[in-house]
């Protein structure tokens, strides 16, 4: 996810049958790994940061046993990171494949009825037309084992910055271009599609807290510097997680 992407036009995958990547589509196609090669100063750095050491938390405290899935894993940094610590943990892309990521579907997993004990859905449901969001989550429901849990990290259309916009502006602050955040909604209709779909979610934690102005004319233009300025305001964000850019849903199959 990016607060200052581009749209791509279409392009055929780049195909290297010689090196360990061997296909990068969409986004990998024009920026390459730019996940494992991060940019201080892109502006979803700072949020990216604290997303992943939150998770890292809750992975770590896994048994190593317990099979995981990475779902929408793009390079599969968190696959490979988490493989060196000996965790079960497989990945899976539509627009990337190497060694460690399989390239496939999540609207049509190649795995069987109940793989996995945790599946993750990284900043992947935005993506997903609204249509499509309640079959991503029949088809993660499937793969998961009885009661298996979901981690989903999902941005919040409705975080503060973005309902300040549109009361003065009359326009919302979405976190990525429409085209790229086609199914881009506020927290509470995630929260009510995940129930929906047969999950419990116990708890959800926010991720930057988009304060009117401070966020997007400071922080975001100049994010390695302001970096610790982001982080001093993530204790708000943990409080009021309707109000943060991002929302992470920690679920477990009922």
């Amino acid at each position: 996810m990016s607060s200052e992407s581009q749209p791509i036009s279409p392009s055929k995958p780049i195909v290297d049958n010689k090196r360990e990547t061997i296909i990068r589509d969409w986004e990998y196609a024009r920026s390459g790994d730019y996940h494992r090669n991060l940019d201080p100063n892109w502006s979803y750095t700072p949020t990216y940061l604290q997303k992943i050491a939150i998770l890292k938390r809750f992975l770590q405290q896994l048994p190593n046993k317990a099979a995981i899935l990475d779902a929408g894993c793009g390079e599969g940094v968190l696959v490979e990171e988490m493989r060196g610590l000996g965790f079960d943990i497989r990945g899976i892309d539509l627009n990337y494949e190497s060694t460690i990521v399989t390239r496939g579907n999540i609207l049509e997993m190649p795995f069987g009825r109940e793989s996995f004990d945790v599946v993750l859905l990284l900043d992947v449901f935005e993506h997903l037309a609204f249509e499509e969001q309640p079959k991503a989550l029949r088809e993660v429901m499937r793969v998961l084992r009885p009661a298996g849990q979901l981690i989903a990290s999902i941005p919040n259309l409705a975080h503060w910055n973005s309902r300040h916009s549109m009361l003065f502006r009359g326009t919302l602050d979405r976190t990525d271009i429409e085209t790229n955040h086609v199914g881009e909604r506020p927290m509470r209709e995630n929260l009510k599609l995940l129930e929906k779909a047969g999950f419990k979610v116990g708890r959800v934690v926010g991720v930057t807290l988009t304060v009117p102005w401070l966020y997007r004319q400071v922080i975001c233009k100049r994010a390695a510097r302001w970096r610790w300025l982001h982080d001093a305001c993530e204790p708000l964000a943990r409080m009021f997680p309707n109000l943060a850019m991002l929302n992470i849903f920690f679920c477990k199959k009922r």
